[in-house]
């Protein structure tokens, strides 16, 4: 049983994993069309970086990361009361502890600080400049918060066997 779950685990991260990588394409081999054509440097204005140009390319706390953050953060809301009902049925979770999960404060706070993690490896990705890196963190995180809490409902009662 547990065999089977850790391989339906790795497989689901392998999935997400090439639908993501299908987005990079930083390795790409260069076509004739490019290769030719001949190179062109923008110089910024003067009195200006690049850096700064990069990071107005959009504002980090736009709508669309807005509607994103709010999404993982419903997730991870759903994701902490399927795991509460999981357990008010006897199962056991197995990503935490059970005392932790049974802690419903410290349960809490570990989900807040999901969402604050994901917001924060956002930012750091904007900072940066990898604004596509940015928005798949919030949409994987999502994702993945969301088909965890539908297993907690998906999976059966745990039934205590009794001794006759």
């Amino acid at each position: 049983m547990k065999e089977s779950l850790n391989l339906r685990i790795l497989l689901l991260l392998a999935l997400a994993t090439s639908v993501a990588a299908t987005e990079v394409c930083a390795q790409a081999p260069a076509t004739e069309e490019q290769a030719s054509s001949p190179m062109v440097v923008a110089v910024p204005p003067t009195g200006k970086n690049q850096t700064t140009q990069r990071m107005q390319d959009h504002r980090f706390w736009d709508k669309k990361n807005a509607w994103l953050f709010a999404g993982v953060g419903a997730a991870r809301t759903f994701d902490y009361f399927s795991t509460l009902n999981l357990r008010r049925r006897g199962d056991v979770e197995i990503l935490i502890t059970n005392d932790v999960v049974d802690n419903h404060a410290a349960f809490a706070a570990v989900e807040a600080a999901g969402v604050g993690v994901s917001i924060g490896a956002s930012y750091l990705f904007h900072r940066y400049g990898h604004h596509k890196l940015e928005r798949w963190t919030s949409v994987v995180h999502f994702g993945l918060a969301t088909t965890g809490g539908v297993r907690n409902y998906c999976l059966k009662t745990a039934h205590p066997k009794t001794a006759p």
